[in-house]
C-alpha cells in the first residue's frame, strides 16, 4: 500500500481486497477440487470388484454447483456446494455399492470407496492448500 494514501483510503483498499479473497479463493480452488475428486474416483475405479462393470462405471465426480446422480451413494440427489466436489458410486440402475463396501451376512466386504479416498487424500489436500495459498496471494496483490 502506498504511504501517500490516508489511513481511511488504505483501510478502504484493504477492506476491498479482503472481501475479494473468499470469492477469488473459491473460484481459483475449484479446479484443484475437481482434479482431487477425479483422482479419488480413479482410485475407486481401480479398486472396485468388477463383475459386469456397472458399479465401476457408476463412480462419478460431481463438480461444484452440480447435482449427483439419482440414487447415488449417500442418499440420492445432492447439489455440491461452491467449495465441494463429490465422488459417488451408484445410480438409478446400480444400487449395491454400499453392499460391496461393507459386506452382507452372505458376502464378505470388498472395500473400494474408503481405501480409494485414503490413497488420494494427501495429494489432493496438498493441491487444494497450494491453490488456496496462490488464490489468497493473488487476491491480496489485487490481481484477482
Amino acid at each position: 500500500m502506498s504511504q501517500s494514501k490516508s489511513l481511511t483510503g488504505q483501510s478502504r483498499l484493504l477492506s476491498k481486497r479482503l472481501s475479494a479473497i473468499p470469492e477469488a479463493v473459491v473460484r481459483d480452488v475449484q479446479p484443484a477440487l475437481i482434479k482431487g475428486a477425479e483422482e479419488v474416483a480413479a482410485n475407486m475405479r481401480a479398486l472396485v470388484p468388477v463383475d459386469t462393470g456397472a458399479l465401476k462405471d457408476s463412480i462419478t465426480v460431481t463438480a461444484p454447483g452440480q447435482s449427483t446422480p439419482a440414487y447415488a451413494e449417500g442418499g440420492g440427489k445432492r447439489t455440491a456446494g461452491s467449495n465441494q466436489a463429490l465422488v459417488t458410486a451408484g445410480n438409478e440402475k446400480v444400487r449395491h455399492g454400499h453392499l460391496q463396501e461393507f459386506g452382507t451376512v452372505k458376502q464378505e466386504a470388498q472395500p473400494f470407496l474408503r481405501p480409494g479416498f485414503r490413497l488420494a487424500k494427501p495429494k489432493a489436500l496438498r493441491r487444494i492448500q497450494r491453490a488456496i495459498g496462490q488464490a489468497v496471494r493473488k487476491a491480496a496483490e489485487g490481481k484477482a
